[in-house]
């Protein structure tokens, strides 16, 4: 793997690809600064060796006006906001180009400084990003001297600045630490793992995760399935679900997936018992049943004590742990124990010598709710990546790097 350990930055001005796309409150201050934290080394890197870096990125999905045009401003979306905290985390001023094509970004590209860092404006501002326009690429690689891909959250999508600004480099591209840690945790858990390997699947629906699932099948021993997407399985073997959410149209797919398991060995673990609710709101009434059983007018918004205790032995017995998706609404306080459970069983999994990798947004979310995020092996900074390579293998953002 070509990282930037394998490259001499000196007198270089490097083009580093990387995410931060972080959420902002209404004032436009930082909720949750994990993905800038986690590009820090790698711009370390290139200025301890004398180069310059030059910071594209993405923030959300900011919309073109309706009359069109190419190339907008959205003040909600501005990297503008980023640059004060970023400054702080480097202790070195960082500028700020207010467009990242055209003369403003040349200019102050050209201005730059070994060990002085540019940040420029959101790429999205331009719909040729998205859209993975080759002229737009071309200018933007214009900017750099070498190339360098540190947004694993962004690697599934074969955009301008991720994948097809590569070929414009074709002997100065690398990846970032954050890149190589991502790729490296994924290898360690499809193609290294120590056995048991226990994949634990959650969240509201089947049918985001059928694919990973099936090609997960192969390689594990135990799946673990919990949150909105238990109750589909539960409704396709005859169970009562009351008012739950159930995916009609996957009741098929879900009894394919239990019928493969069986056939490959794998263990699944449903919930065996629930925690429902009369309503989706925290102050509903709530009553804990066995999930085949809940009653009419309730739903099922959490698992259930016994089966935290059957999932904490499984985990507990497993080496590799791979973890996607809560348990139950862990947004709400009296919905979210399921989900808490599997975090510390997989917390006390980890301290047993497993090795645990978190991925998906929501899970994400809930190991940092519970400040767990340094008592397990590796969390992931991008889900939906995660999950494309789980299913296929590879990204159009790291094939471009590799190639």
């Amino acid at each position: 793997m070509k990282t930037v350990d394998s490259y001499n930055f000196a007198g270089k001005k490097a083009l580093v690809r990387v995410d931060f796309n972080v959420p902002l409150d209404a004032q436009y201050a930082i909720t949750d600064d994990t993905r800038i934290r986690a590009a820090i080394p790698t711009i370390q890197k290139i200025i301890k060796d004398g180069g310059s870096v030059i910071l594209m990125s993405h923030l959300g999905r900011p919309k073109p006006p309706k009359d069109g045009g190419e190339g907008f401003f959205d003040e909600k979306y501005s990297l503008k906001h980023i640059v004060e905290h970023l400054s702080a985390l480097l202790k070195t001023p960082v500028t700020f180009a207010t467009n990242c094509i055209g003369t403003v970004a040349q200019s102050a590209a050209k201005a730059l400084k070994p060990g002085e860092i540019l940040l420029l404006e959101n790429l999205r501002f331009h719909n040729q990003e998205t859209a993975g326009t080759e002229t737009f690429a071309k200018e933007l690689s214009t900017l750099g001297d070498v190339y360098v891909n540190d947004a694993f959250g962004t690697a599934h999508r074969a955009h301008a600045s991720t994948t097809i600004i590569a070929k414009f480099f074709p002997n100065d591209k690398v990846f970032g630490y954050l890149m190589a840690n991502e790729l490296a945790s994924i290898d360690k858990v499809l193609n290294k793992a120590e056995k048991p390997f226990t994949a634990i699947m959650g969240g509201a629906k089947v049918s985001g995760k059928i694919l990973i699932i099936e090609s997960l099948l192969d390689k594990i021993d135990n799946l673990i399935i919990g949150g909105g997407m238990a109750y589909t399985f539960i409704k396709a073997q005859g169970g009562k679900v009351g008012s739950s959410l159930v995916e009609e149209d996957k009741l098929n797919i879900a009894l394919k997936i239990l019928s493969d398991a069986k056939t490959k060995g794998v263990n699944i673990y449903i919930p065996v018992d629930t925690v429902a609710a009369d309503a989706f709101a925290n102050d509903a009434k709530k009553i804990t049943v066995d999930i085949n059983a809940i009653p009419d007018g309730f739903m099922g918004l959490d698992i259930g004590p016994k089966s935290e205790i059957i999932n904490a032995e499984v985990i507990a017995n497993s080496k590799t742990v791979l973890w996607n998706g809560p348990m139950g609404v862990f947004e709400m306080s009296n919905f979210e124990h399921g989900t808490k459970a599997a975090a510390e069983a997989i917390v006390t999994a980890t301290k047993k010598g497993a090795y645990s990798l978190i991925g998906g947004g929501d899970s994400v979310a809930a190991i940092n709710k519970y400040n767990f995020g340094n008592d397990v092996s590796y969390v992931s900074t991008g889900g939906g990546a995660l999950l494309e390579y789980i299913e296929s293998g590879s990204l159009p953002g790291v094939k471009a790097v590799e190639e």
